[in-house]
């Protein structure tokens, strides 16, 4: 019996178009003939399933379960292809494990750490991952400039704290533009983080669970033709992403051992990519993804091509590791 295989897709975020180019290439990609796969819109105002034909059926919440002409669909399995909320932020990890669905990424309490930038970072310290010099903002605190300057220095980055794929960011050079940046971060998340400045060699790495092992995939040099790696350099072809990475042996080692235990000592499932600056010869690390993107374009995909593993391969173990676990 092929299983039936629902692909969650969309979100609550600015990030919802790129999760449907994710969902998407996954549903074109898995193999029909082990697979019975359903394309699942999750938005605020509705979750649906999408037929070919692009008719929309309602999603029963209480089961996850889709009625189509009155024949009941049940789901073995979810892909998870949303990023941001609430495909990356526990929402969706929680709501599965309450119904006893499997599905494809990590837990609830990984998802919603992961996704809170300040909080993994102040978890993975006592792990020895190196980390930024950092300044927390909550909406409505006192913007003291001084301070954060103290803090961080200039240039620095400022953040959204529970945002991905680089909205809400911005690059600060001097104290006169922190307040402008901040009001930009706030317009994605009531929390910010303000960084420090990292100049060195920025690269990311993929780890996935693949046949029983922790596997790190090669890893990728990024090289952003605008001022950093922004929503443009990500999604728009505005950077070089070359995979694998010209770094030396000793960063290649130092920086795949860092990802590993991140991924290990968080107790991760499923794919993870973590980006990672060099500063004086060691990665520091800038966040994790936990549902990394999944288009023609995104890295983890190319990382798996040069690891010699097919797109098919690479979406159906994440679906057999997640039935078999």
């Amino acid at each position: 019996m092929k299983k039936n295989i629902a692909i969650i897709m969309g979100g609550y975020s600015s990030e919802y178009e790129i999760s449907l180019m994710s969902g998407n290439l996954v549903y074109n990609t898995l193999d029909k003939e082990i697979y019975n796969t359903y394309r699942i819109h999750i938005f605020e105002n509705k979750w649906v399933f999408v037929n070919d034909m692009e008719e929309e059926f309602p999603v029963d919440k209480n089961n996850f379960s889709v009625l189509v002409n009155e024949t009941k669909i049940e789901f073995d399995c979810v892909f998870n292809a949303i990023h941001g909320s609430p495909g990356e932020d526990g929402y969706m990890q929680a709501y599965f494990e309450l119904i006893d669905m499997p599905q494809t990424s990590c837990s609830m309490y990984q998802a919603a750490l992961t996704f809170n930038k300040r909080d993994l970072l102040s978890a993975l310290k006592p792990y020895g991952i190196k980390t930024a010099e950092s300044y927390y903002l909550n909406l409505g605190d006192c913007i003291d400039e001084d301070a954060i300057v103290a803090k961080v220095g200039l240039p620095c980055f400022v953040k959204a704290n529970r945002a991905g794929s680089s909205f809400g960011i911005s690059k600060v050079y001097k104290k006169d533009g922190l307040k402008v940046a901040v009001e930009k971060s706030f317009k994605e998340d009531s929390e910010i983080i303000i960084e420090q400045y990292l100049d060195g060699v920025e690269v990311s790495v993929g780890v996935i669970l693949y046949k029983g092992e922790t596997l790190v995939l090669p890893i990728t040099e990024i090289v952003s033709e605008n001022d950093f790696f922004d929503y443009e350099a990500k999604y728009l072809g505005k950077s070089q992403e070359i995979t694998p990475a010209r770094i030396s042996e000793d960063y290649a080692i130092k920086v795949r051992s860092a990802a590993k235990k991140i991924y290990e000592n968080l107790g991760m499932k499923g794919f993870t990519r973590s980006e990672f600056i060099f500063k004086n010869d060691e990665p520091y690390l800038l966040e994790v993804n936990t549902v990394p993107g999944l288009t023609e374009e995104s890295i983890l995909p190319k990382q798996a091509k040069e690891a010699n593993i097919p797109l098919k391969d690479l979406f159906g173990n994440a679906i057999e590791e997640a039935l078999n676990k």
